[in-house]
């Protein structure tokens, strides 16, 4: 039988929490620190099967990465405003325009 961690893993976790909690009910001193080392223990083992279900996270290049790709979002969205109010400011010029024109066209009329 293989250990799989996608099945072992919840597993894991379920046990450090029972130790956890179970901690404040222990009787003895040395019941509590056995509970306390035994929540430690899967603690540590639930996290490795994490880090075996999820090769990618756990690296320290996790967060640099993450960094990265909001860098690349954030230079994209930048783009594209500067896109966006240049074709807003073409689009005012060209309704500026369409309104001297309309105005001359309503002037001349007056004028005849």
């Amino acid at each position: 039988m293989s250990l799989k961690p996608e099945r072992w893993f919840p597993i894991a976790v379920v046990i450090t929490v029972v130790n956890l909690v179970s901690v404040p009910f222990a009787g003895a001193p040395w019941h509590a620190a056995a509970h306390a080392i035994l929540a430690v223990g899967f603690g540590l083992w639930a996290q490795r099967l994490q880090q075996r279900a999820r090769p990618g996270l756990g690296k320290s290049d996790t967060a640099e990465r993450i960094a990265d790709d909001v860098q690349q979002q954030l230079d994209s969205l930048q783009s594209e405003m500067l896109t966006l109010k240049r074709e807003l400011s073409e689009a005012q010029e060209r309704l500026d325009f369409a309104e001297r024109i309309l105005a001359q066209g309503a002037e001349a009329r007056r004028l005849k």
